[in-house]
């Protein structure tokens, strides 16, 4: 049984017992989470629910386990000619959250 839903724009396939990374902060750690935003669902017997755009009744119970950051990321400016150089970077937060049901 699997099922992707969407959190901060993002699409994500999930199984219970897996680990997703869901961008920003969701919750404190050791908290149960509620994700309701399911766009499909494919049951054990090969049964098959989509949404338009979400699955009615459709929810997926998870427990956050902690925060992450990305990998940094440098951003480089520079015009030619000018002397103008600027770096900057930027490192993502992640939330770690372990899949525990998926209930349609």
């Amino acid at each position: 049984m699997y099922a992707i839903i969407q959190t901060a724009g993002r699409q994500l396939k999930v199984s219970p017992g897996d680990v997703a990374l869901v961008d920003g902060t969701v919750a404190e750690p050791g908290a149960n989470v509620t994700l309701e935003q399911v766009l499909f669902v494919e049951k054990d017997g090969g049964e098959v629910l989509a949404g338009a755009p979400f699955v009615a009744n459709a929810k997926i119970h998870a427990v956050v386990e902690g925060e992450a950051r990305g990998p940094k990321i440098r951003v480089f400016k520079k015009k030619r000619r000018k002397g103008m150089r600027r770096t900057k970077g930027h490192r993502a937060v992640y939330t770690r959250v372990r899949i525990t049901e998926i209930v349609v």
